[in-house]
């Protein structure tokens, strides 16, 4: 699909701004890092997971909007051998994919291989923007293999593919944003997407808690499955993000990228 990946960058960067902005000029909790330690790390590790794609499209060609486009030509996956109107199969790709990964997420808190990987996402002690990007490099990995294989059973279109991912950076950033938003409207929004508030119970400290509120755009899923949390019992401003390592260690890029192997 041609300009692509410029698209996808350049709604990444500009949503990044705004909501680097506007968690400065509204933040719902005080910084408790360096935001520069802090961003330097999770920055550096978005550079790393994206050497780790190159590396997975070495032995993998086609990533997941490739795979889209070869599944079309071969005729794979259901979608494709349905003659639905344009609109309605995109539309059911995408809250089919919306929803594998709202699977994916809880599988990670379940297993606990994946979620000695996860833990890197969860460590971090403040949570806005660049949570959403700090990932580590083989989480990274493994879910554009996951990713890659739905593509293929479910056939979506390219278009489709780098819509939903779009979403899915927009939505994950927005909802990882140290943002104070009004209650009316984060109870509106909630109903469709998932709000800073409603995300930022996930990220608490508290295993009851970080079990819960596993979406990244559509917050029904949540309440579907019974998995939905509506608010942290300490309160937003009370509650502790992050998990056990409660010191400088989280900003650490090298502490970050050895986590999964260490023995805790």
């Amino acid at each position: 699909m041609e300009h692509e990946a410029l698209i996808r960058l350049s709604v990444f960067l500009g949503l990044f701004a705004v909501l680097a902005t506007a968690e400065a000029l509204l933040p719902k909790r005080p910084r408790r890092e360096s935001r520069v330690r802090r961003w330097r790390t999770n920055w550096a590790l978005v550079v790393i997971d994206t050497l780790s794609l190159r590396l997975v499209a070495l032995a993998l060609p086609l990533l997941a909007v490739g795979a889209a486009l070869d599944a079309a030509a071969r005729g794979w996956g259901f979608l494709n051998a349905l003659a639905w109107p344009t609109w309605l199969e995109m539309l059911l790709a995408i809250l089919i994919l919306d929803l594998a990964i709202w699977a994916q997420h809880l599988v990670t808190h379940k297993v606990p291989l994946l979620w000695r990987l996860h833990r890197v996402h969860h460590a971090d002690r403040d949570m806005d923007v660049t949570t959403a990007i700090r990932f580590h490099p083989v989480e990274i990995a493994l879910s554009m293999l996951l990713k890659i294989g739905l593509v293929y059973l479910l056939g979506p279109s390219a278009l489709a593919v780098v819509m939903f991912e779009v979403l899915l950076n927009g939505t994950a950033m927005f909802n990882h944003a140290n943002l104070r938003l009004p209650p009316r409207l984060d109870a509106a929004l909630r109903l469709v997407i998932v709000t800073p508030d409603m995300h930022r119970v996930h990220h608490s400290d508290r295993r009851d808690e970080h079990d819960s509120n596993y979406g990244f755009s559509l917050s029904i899923w949540d309440r579907i499955f019974g998995t939905y949390v509506p608010q942290p019992e300490a309160g937003h401003e009370g509650m502790t993000v992050g998990l056990q390592w409660q010191d400088e260690r989280p900003a650490k890029l090298g502490w970050s990228l050895w986590l999964p192997f260490a023995r805790k």
